[in-house]
């Protein structure tokens, strides 16, 4: 009996132990799992926010709209945004992130000029810089290297509404004209369908310009870069535009620009100086803006666009203290035409009264309307343009830029013979694409000026160019 009972109470406590000790592993598993479970439910929570912000950066992709930050840095940054509650909803704001391209080229050119050219512009053939007088700048002839088409800028955008523009070039003009030095092409911002800075005037198309490599480009073409105030109004692929432009009236004083300023009309009883000139005293005045209005048609075949512009052009006289002014305006029509591959008819016919300073060469706005400087006023200066140019593509390595183009003024009683009147510019070329982001090519180009004595003077020159363009892509900045 007393072993029976032994083993009974063996048996008891075996069975004890067995049942506490698969209680405690049951209570370990039940643990175990709630923690597993857990952490499988954040790791699909993380995984629903990642698939949230894939679609909307899918989205947005699909929308057309600038890169704002890499997709990998949504996803991490998403996957560790705190949620939850007592976390509150994250500012709009906040995801705005500030994007930065650096762009541009560097340019080298080798010109050799059959003819001579103001020494000041030899690095481009500037129609208005070739003399009608022979021998004017030297013998016939000149070579010179130039590095002054390079350019630089940066632009991207803060989130969908903002965006940034600045860039320059080292092309030298005005004061620096002649001059291997930093000016500032473009530094333009936008909010939503807003801009202001200075960019490509709402007057221009900039999309006719040719596939050429002399600097200047076309001298009947509509181009300048203008400080301005612009609103855009989207319709769908086509867009109407309306802008403030920079007020600067391209005066001349004609043949009286040596003239005495004492004699010449309601000068001041004690004028007294017979040093200063009707060149001296007159100048542009300008109170108000000028107003653009352009309209752009975007198809499959292209596109074609519409300008007009109104100008209040204002001149005064130092001396007396006087003022006055005439009413320019002006009509650009212009066109990018697709033909077959990668083929492009551009054209462009602009026509107007006191809008060269809008041209690209050439250009002047108010000149005397008499040759006797006792009944002498002023008057706007008709004009027309005209730019006609064929970008072909021999195939994905080759290609050649064929045009011409012409400005013609209608010319004063009261200018000078020896000013301006009709300028023409010819080119064609060849250009070699061997690698992305390199170009090499050469330009024929001819070009002449007539003044409104009827001396012509003519130039030609070739050039050859080597140009290395770069371009980081967007790179994220922060917040």
């Amino acid at each position: 009996m007393s072993n029976n009972k032994v083993c009974l109470a063996a048996a008891v406590l075996s069975a004890c132990s067995t049942f506490s000790a698969a209680a405690a592993t049951d209570a370990d598993r039940i643990a175990a799992l709630e923690q597993q479970l857990n952490q499988q439910r954040t790791v699909m929570e993380q995984q629903q926010r990642m698939l949230e912000s894939m679609s909307a950066e899918l989205q947005r992709l699909k929308a057309g709209d600038g890169g704002v930050m890499a997709p990998t840095q949504q996803l991490t940054q998403a996957a560790q945004a705190p949620t939850g509650p007592g976390v509150p909803p994250e500012d709009s704001t906040a995801q705005r992130k500030l994007t930065a391209d650096v762009y541009g080229f560097v340019q080298a050119d080798a010109i050799y000029d059959f003819k001579r050219v103001d020494p000041d512009w030899a690095d481009t053939l500037r129609v208005t810089t070739i003399p009608t007088r022979s021998g004017a700048y030297g013998n016939d002839g000149d070579f010179n290297f130039s590095v002054r088409q390079s350019r630089l800028g940066i632009k991207g955008d803060y989130g969908d509404d903002i965006t940034y523009k600045l860039e320059g070039e080292l092309f030298g003009v005005g004061s620096d004209q002649g001059q291997t030095t930093l000016r500032v092409r473009h530094a333009w911002a936008t909010y939503k369908n807003f801009g202001m800075g200075q960019t490509w005037s709402n007057f221009m198309d900039i999309d006719i310009f040719p596939n050429t490599i002399d600097y200047w480009g076309p001298s009947g073409m509509v181009f300048y870069r203008n400080k301005q105030a612009r609103y855009t109004f989207p319709l769908g692929e086509d867009e109407f535009a309306v802008s403030l432009e920079n007020p600067d009236t391209a005066l001349t004083v004609g043949r009286f620009r040596d003239i005495d300023n004492c004699n010449l009309p309601n000068a001041a009883d004690d004028c007294g100086s017979v040093d200063s000139t009707a060149q001296d005293v007159f100048q542009a005045y300008n109170d108000l803006p000028d107003l653009a209005l352009r309209f752009r048609d975007n198809g499959e075949f292209g596109h074609y666009q519409l300008a007009g512009i109104v100008r209040k052009l204002g001149y005064e006289r130092l001396d007396t203290g006087s003022d006055d002014y005439e009413i320019g305006w002006g009509l650009n029509t212009s066109a990018g035409l697709k033909t077959w591959g990668r083929d492009m008819l551009k054209v462009q016919v602009a026509y107007g009264e006191g809008i060269g300073n809008y041209m690209n060469d050439g250009g002047l706005d108010i000149a005397p309307d008499s040759a006797d400087i006792l009944r002498a006023g002023a008057e706007t200066v008709p004009i027309i343009g005209v730019s006609t140019y064929y970008d072909h593509f021999w195939n994905q390595q080759w290609s050649t830029s064929v045009g011409w183009s012409l400005i013609d003024l209608d010319t004063s009683d009261g200018q000078s013979p020896t000013e301006f009147k009709r300028g023409q510019i010819a080119q064609i070329n060849l250009l070699h694409y061997p690698m992305d982001h390199v170009m090499l090519g050469t330009e024929f180009i001819w070009g002449q000026r007539e003044d409104i004595s009827g001396n012509i003077g003519s130039d030609y020159r070739i050039q050859f160019s080597l140009k290395v363009d770069f371009d980081t892509g967007d790179l994220l900045l922060g917040r």
